[in-house]
């Protein structure tokens, strides 16, 4: 048995040596090319297998990145960064675009002059109605600034207005225009002779015959508006209280021109928009002195640059301070409308903001024994030196008939002799007002 596999094998080396030699194959390279080509097909399989893993990785790579892009995107867009982006810049402070904006304004402003002329004075002295004729306009082109401005730890910045005023020809009539109108410091003084004490009484009276002074004067436009010499005028800045002296030369727009002595500091929305841009305080008092009500000596109203966002503050009315006006006056959200292709919230004058306690409960300060107002008046001696002036709508518009029936040449109308503001709800800044 072993012989016969012995010489198995020996014949099978022999086959093989002879097919070595006819066909030149080896049996061992057959088997390591056989082991190469299985080699090779695992490799290629490897490969393909590697390769598909890489695709799969990459695309899941992507899936991944894709869905956090997305859960950013959406957590993102949740939040109001315009608003946030509005609002950082809103706020007052140096060098955000709010503070470019209040410091100088880049925005024409006018401002439009009308004078009632009195073409009966004669008349009116012997007890005929007054005919007014309403010359105008007169414009003036201003150009204003803060100054002196100072930041404050108390979120509060203080400045002072610098205005200049130049008169603008070719939107005016001439400003040459004779004018006839009453003599304002003839009646100022003739309306305080009752507190000067009978023997200071009598000899201004005497005084004022023996100047032969007039209840009315003839001036021209410019005149009355910008200053005129009066000897009046010059007695009482020398000798009147300090408090109550008026300035050198009598004219109705002096006080507006150049850098006015009023120290004004408004909030600047740091701790608090519901306050940003009304004012805080004016020359170190938070109250305005010729008042003595809450309601009537409250400084809290915007002086006409930046207004409280209403959509944090949830209200439909704004308050606004003017110096002239001497008080706060209210104004209430109307509608929304457009100006120059924006929305902006329209808000006007309060029917009831002028006028007697009975119709508003707030004007119970404003009230005064020598003068009983109806709607639409309010008397504002104390803040113009004790002079006869008094508060209304151009034209008597929105006033008790019986002022409009005691003249002749008024009429009224809403469209151009209301008060109003145009306020743009995102921003906030004042695009445009009227106040009359």
């Amino acid at each position: 048995m072993k012989l016969k596999m012995g010489l198995t094998n020996h014949y099978l080396r022999i086959g093989q040596r002879v097919r070595e030699l006819l066909l030149g194959i080896s049996l061992n390279s057959q088997r390591r090319s056989d082991s190469n080509e299985f080699n090779s097909r695992t490799t290629q399989m490897s490969m393909l297998i590697s390769h598909r893993t890489k695709f799969n990785n990459r695309r899941l790579s992507v899936i991944i990145i894709g869905v956090i892009t997305l859960i950013i995107g959406i957590l993102l867009s949740s939040i109001p960064w315009l608003d946030y982006f509005i609002l950082k810049n809103l706020r007052l402070w140096n060098d955000t675009l709010s503070y470019y904006y209040w410091q100088r304004p880049g925005v024409i402003r006018l401002t439009k002059l009308y004078i009632y002329n009195v073409t009966n004075p004669d008349g009116f002295l012997r007890g005929d109605k007054p005919k007014l004729r309403e010359i105008g306009p007169f414009v003036y082109k201003e150009d204003m600034e803060k100054v002196n401005i100072k930041f404050h730890e108390n979120f509060t910045v203080s400045y002072q207005h610098k205005k200049i005023l130049r008169f603008v020809p070719e939107l005016s009539i001439d400003k040459n225009t004779e004018i006839v109108t009453p003599n304002i410091p003839l009646l100022t003084l003739t309306s305080q002779s009752n507190s000067l004490g009978i023997l200071l009484s009598k000899a201004l009276s005497l005084a004022v015959n023996m100047a032969k002074y007039k209840p009315f004067i003839s001036v021209t436009a410019d005149q009355l508006a910008f200053g005129y010499d009066d000897a009046l005028v010059s007695l009482a800045h020398t000798f009147y209280p300090k408090h109550k002296r008026p300035m050198d030369r009598m004219g109705l727009l002096i006080g507006r021109n150049g850098t006015l002595t009023e120290v004004s500091s408004i909030h600047t929305g740091h701790n608090s928009m519901k306050n940003f841009g009304y004012i805080n305080k004016l020359n170190g008092l938070n109250y305005i002195s010729a008042w003595k009500g809450t309601s009537c000596a409250s400084v809290n109203g915007s002086e006409g640059s930046f207004f409280p966002p209403r959509d944090i503050t949830k209200l439909n009315s704004v308050n606004v301070y003017d110096k002239d006006l001497c008080r706060v006056i209210p104004l209430v959200y109307q509608e929304t409308v457009e100006k120059d292709g924006i929305e902006v919230d329209l808000f006007e004058l309060d029917k009831k903001a002028y006028g007697n306690s009975k119709d508003n409960k707030e004007n119970e300060c404003f009230d005064d024994y020598s003068f009983a107002p109806e709607v639409g008046i309010q008397n504002i001696s104390p803040c113009h030196y004790g002079a006869p002036v008094y508060l209304s709508n151009p034209h008597f518009y929105q006033t008790d008939d019986i002022y409009l029936n005691s003249v002749e040449g008024l009429t009224p109308n809403k469209t151009i002799h209301k008060t109003y503001f145009k306020i743009q709800p995102v921003r906030l800044n004042n695009l445009g007002f009227k106040p009359n």
